[in-house]
């Protein structure tokens, strides 16, 4: 922040979301928005960088060259149990219900952001409808679950001014998607491995995994999506 490294600890929860308080300042900052909420620095915005959620077995396949960071054996006793998010749904939420809402408050989603546009995707839907084909704004969009089943990436389906529709290649053993456009193959990473496109990439776009409660509460005009809702693109 303004040049000047902070180092942050865990402080509380705040519906039911992680709180940061950097030792420099004494502020807290909220996770899932990285904004200041009390202290000197309240108000002030951390700068976000792009992350990828995916499982430890994809993601080695794409980085065998890559480190992993280790359990502390210290503390491993106080880390979270595999089943933990199994054992959350069954805690209430500490944020009103609305009645009206068209999910669970513990119904996973991945949540979108584009400008001012944010939308969230029930990961159910995305299981059984893999890959979603969407539109946020003038943006279009591309949603896909990996090979795992669990991983999910979103793209920008435009490559070389040209607006791409992608589906899942059929009789395949390896987790591919054509365009209907050039016949190109793309792989997870959105990477074109064949066809006229081939070495070009989908621009990726960041996505988060969150429960609908806690998306909804920071996103307030966040719309759901629903499948045969693809708005043509002007132009496009």
């Amino acid at each position: 922040m303004d040049g000047r490294i902070l180092h942050f600890r865990l402080a509380g929860i705040n519906n039911q979301n992680f709180i940061m308080r950097d030792e420099e300042t004494g502020t807290w900052w909220q996770q899932i928005s990285g904004k200041a909420i009390l202290g000197p620095l309240k108000g002030r915005q951390l700068e976000r960088v792009a992350f990828d959620e995916v499982s430890y077995a994809l993601w080695k396949q794409e980085n065998p060259r890559g480190l992993v960071l280790l359990a502390d054996p210290k503390l491993e006793k106080k880390y979270a149990e595999a089943d933990w998010e199994i054992r959350m749904l069954r805690n209430p939420t500490v944020t009103p219900v609305d009645s009206r809402d068209p999910l669970k408050p513990r119904d996973l989603v991945v949540g979108i952001s584009v400008g001012e546009v944010d939308k969230a995707y029930p990961v159910q839907k995305l299981l059984t409808e893999n890959p979603v084909t969407d539109a946020l704004g003038r943006t279009p969009v591309l949603i896909v679950v990996g090979p795992d089943g669990r991983s999910v990436r979103c793209f920008e389906r435009i490559v070389a001014g040209q607006t791409l529709d992608l589906f899942r290649k059929t009789g395949s053993s390896l987790f591919r998607l054509v365009d209907t456009q050039t016949g190109s193959e793309w792989d997870f990473s959105g990477k074109a491995v064949s066809g006229p496109l081939s070495g070009k990439s989908l621009p990726r776009m960041q996505t988060l995994k969150d429960y609908w409660f806690d998306w909804k509460l920071y996103h307030p005009r966040t719309s759901v999506y629903h499948a045969g809702e693809l708005r043509r693109i002007s132009g496009s």
